[in-house]
């Protein structure tokens, strides 16, 4: 085992296959990050589900991160330098998923499904006035916008900030940006959750953000300044790019595999296979940053992760780790005994992963109840994913678009 670290593939080219080769390699292999960080990557499943429930791993960079520094890597801002529940261990972070967690119980997420249905049904009207034939970007057009439309609304984001909202949320996820530019987008992404805070404060609605501004002034103890803006910049951010991701890669398997798309739509019902299936295969989350060892942590095979060391869990390696799903690689909606960690594992499970699951139960029959004819206008292996190691989409997907009625043309 070398011990010099393994730069992470920072390109989205080569994600899954990285991953492999880390997983058949040790238990943890220390890789390099961007800003020439070390930590240990855990991508083998039974691994990565044991650190995720060790009390000797905690979140929270202030209290085990040895040295750490505040703000000083401009990367790490969303991850680590937020003070939310997803940075947060024990009583802090029952107490911040506390204040979040009502917005998102069973009953107020189906309640939601209306909503839901009425922003899919208009950004599909719009794709049908698109002339018949031409080359659209779905993921702009129907992908992005419906999980982004939905938690805006959520969280009252007006519609004047939502472009500047959404355009610093998206560039955390780049990983390839140089130093100088994230750390204008750190800059900027702060301002935004101010600004949309400034505009509750004054004008506050029937939204998370205003509830949660509440509890602020209520009582700074339960919620203070710098936890409301880190719960904001944790809750739109997550509740948006993950469901983007989901609904992209459905619709390149679903096209992909047209005996199962057949089989879904003859059954719609599985429609909840195909999310599973999907979120197994191509996690939104690839690897997400980071974990602290607060003791030694002995992995076996000769292999102790020290007290201090950063541990970077490759969620997404889970679901394809095959001992854990046999023939990982393989798309098959008939799977049996399914298992993924797309959304986590333990206290830090996300708290959004059913509204992910309704936005594309109602996202993806919609689309092909309304397209039959969709096509994929490009090669799938030409399809461009993201810059990052830690998000897990594509830039673009170009489809072609046929109308339910198709008309007879000379």
């Amino acid at each position: 085992m070398t011990s010099t670290p393994i730069p992470l593939d920072t390109t989205g080219h080569h994600l899954y296959e990285q991953a492999d080769q880390l997983r058949a390699a040790a238990p943890a292999v220390r890789v390099e990050m961007p800003s020439n960080l070390v930590a240990w990557s855990v991508t083998r499943g039974d691994v990565v589900r044991n650190l995720l429930t060790d009390r000797r791993v905690s979140k929270d960079a202030r209290q085990s991160w040895p040295g750490y520094q505040p703000f000083s890597i401009p990367w790490l801002a969303a991850w680590v330098d937020v003070v939310s529940m997803f940075t947060s261990d024990g009583a802090d972070h029952k107490r911040l998923k506390d204040l979040v967690g009502k917005a998102f119980t069973a009953r107020r997420i189906e309640a939601m499904r209306p909503a839901i249905e009425a922003i899919v049904t208009g950004l599909l009207d719009s794709l049908e006035s698109t002339t018949p034939g031409r080359t659209v970007d779905l993921r702009a057009a129907f992908a992005y916008p419906v999980p982004t439309q939905v938690i805006c609304d959520l969280f009252g984001v007006p519609d004047s900030q939502r472009p500047e909202m959404l355009r610093v949320i998206d560039s955390v996820l780049d990983n390839s940006a140089p130093d100088q530019e994230v750390a204008k987008v750190r800059d900027d992404m702060f301002a935004a959750m101010r600004t949309l805070i400034e505009t509750k404060s004054t004008h506050p609605g029937n939204d998370m953000t205003s509830i949660l501004l509440a509890a602020h002034e209520e009582d700074g103890d339960r919620l203070s300044q710098d936890e409301l803006v880190s719960t904001l910049i944790l809750m739109i951010g997550a509740g948006s790019e993950t469901a983007v991701s989901l609904i992209s890669h459905a619709v390149v398997e679903m096209l992909s595999h047209p005996d199962q798309l057949a089989a879904v739509l003859a059954e719609p019902g599985r429609w909840d296979h195909v999310t599973e299936e999907v979120l197994r295969l191509h996690p939104p989350i690839m690897h997400l940053p980071l974990r602290f060892a607060t003791a030694d942590i002995d992995l076996g095979e000769g292999l102790v992760i020290a007290a201090g060391d950063l541990i970077l869990i490759g969620f997404g390696a889970h679901g394809r780790d095959p001992q854990v799903n046999p023939d990982p690689a393989q798309f098959d909606i008939n799977r049996t005994d399914r298992q993924h960690l797309a959304f986590g594992h333990g206290i830090h499970f996300c708290l959004g992963a059913p509204l992910a699951r309704l936005e594309a139960r109602v996202a993806l029959p919609a689309l092909f109840a309304r397209f039959p004819g969709l096509r994929i206008a490009a090669n799938q292996g030409d399809l461009q994913p993201q810059s990052s190691f830690i998000g897990n989409d594509y830039r673009t997907l170009p489809v072609i678009l046929a109308p339910a009625h198709p008309t007879m043309t000379d």
